[in-house]
């Protein structure tokens, strides 16, 4: 489908395809990750009205995408897997079906595609309804929900453009460990992750910064249970926006979870819908300011159908509006509570350290 460029510039490009609702359990295993969450995301989308978005095709992956991140011997295993067995479980959390294969090269695909649209022209902005998520897949490892790593292909897909300065901002509630371990030793892809601590998968301490040329290219911030606006907030300002600020990337991605919400079944956070909205919308600020606003908002967690139908929309709404506004410190300097101030100090000494932020 073609779109007049000064139309695809000012709307959000929506990748989204059948394929993504057709993954799905076992029949009898019932799951988290179902199908209807992606009713309900298209649901909070859809309050945006039909004109906020356009729909560019979705193309299937080829594997070569994806054997930039992930390993091929892997991969192959992978997908005979899918071809000799009509269904079954990769690990103890993550299922595959008769549409996982088709669900997976959809996804990656799109987040392929929504980085040329972004990079090339001539979209500025994007959202990727990505099902299975894919943030914990490790290069050689299906994990978590996940099997193959779609910011990974997406951040991959960028520097194969030759872009030199990619960042991947993670605020799933869990660590995002494969995209973590995939691109640590590459100084071209700064990666930032805001997670529970202690969660699933249990990495993202602070003391993980990156290795070789990639020291101070990681940066966890890892946050207690009960966290909520205020303390994403303060993240956000303390330590999150000053290192995207000086590494200036030429494309932002997002790994987008909503399961830090209060209602979600699988964590313990304390957010809501328009915190979702408010992080969209400062990363939104930092991509005008460096990166000619091209940001990609790829989907990871959230498992409360009415939290992620509202996350999707705040969400959107960031993207769509003509001027994000950036957060500001609290007029009255909100005083965080005694885990949350020492977790963020943590945060902020081990970004220091690393040389990630700048004294």
């Amino acid at each position: 489908m073609h779109h007049p460029t000064t139309e695809f510039t000012r709307r959000i490009a929506l990748y989204d395809h059948p394929a993504f609702g057709a993954h799905a359990p076992p029949a009898g295993r019932p799951h988290p990750e179902r199908p209807e969450r992606l009713d309900a995301a298209r649901k909070g989308l859809s309050r945006l009205g039909a004109g906020t978005f356009v729909r560019p095709e979705v193309p299937v992956a080829d594997v070569a995408r994806l054997e930039r991140v992930h390993d091929p011997d892997h991969l192959r295993r992978l997908f005979e897997r899918f071809e000799a067995e009509a269904s079954g479980f990769l690990d103890a959390d993550t299922y595959f079906g008769p549409g996982t294969a088709e669900a997976v090269l959809r996804a990656s695909g799109a987040a392929s595609a929504a980085v040329r649209a972004v990079v090339s022209g001539p979209a500025r902005r994007a959202i990727v309804l990505a099902r299975p998520p894919g943030h914990h897949a490790e290069p050689d490892r299906a994990m978590g929900f996940c099997i193959v790593n779609h910011v990974a292909v997406a951040a991959a897909e960028a520097l194969a453009l030759g872009l030199e300065r990619v960042a991947v901002v993670d605020f799933d509630v869990h660590h995002g460990n494969g995209t973590q371990r995939i691109f640590e030793a590459d100084p071209r892809v700064l990666f930032v992750s805001l997670h529970e601590w202690p969660l699933y998968p249990g990495t993202g301490d602070v003391s993980e910064v990156g290795r070789g040329a990639g020291r101070g290219r990681t940066v966890n911030v890892p946050l207690p249970a009960g966290s909520d606006g205020a303390v994403y907030r303060a993240a956000f300002l303390q330590i999150v926006l000053p290192i995207l600020e000086g590494f200036r990337p030429q494309l932002v991605l997002v790994s987008a979870g909503f399961d830090a919400h209060g209602r979600d079944p699988l964590a313990h956070m304390a957010l809501g819908a328009r915190d979702f909205g408010a992080m969209a919308a400062a990363l939104c600020a930092v991509a005008d300011a460096s990166a000619g606003g091209r940001i990609v908002v790829l989907w990871e967690g959230g498992y409360d159908l009415m939290a992620l139908a509202d996350g999707w929309e705040w969400v959107a709404q960031a993207l769509a509006a003509s001027h994000p506004t950036p957060p500001t410190a609290e007029r009255h300097g909100a005083k965080l509570p005694g885990p949350a101030r020492l977790a963020l100090e943590r945060a902020r000494a081990a970004a220091l350290d690393s040389r990630a932020l700048a004294p």
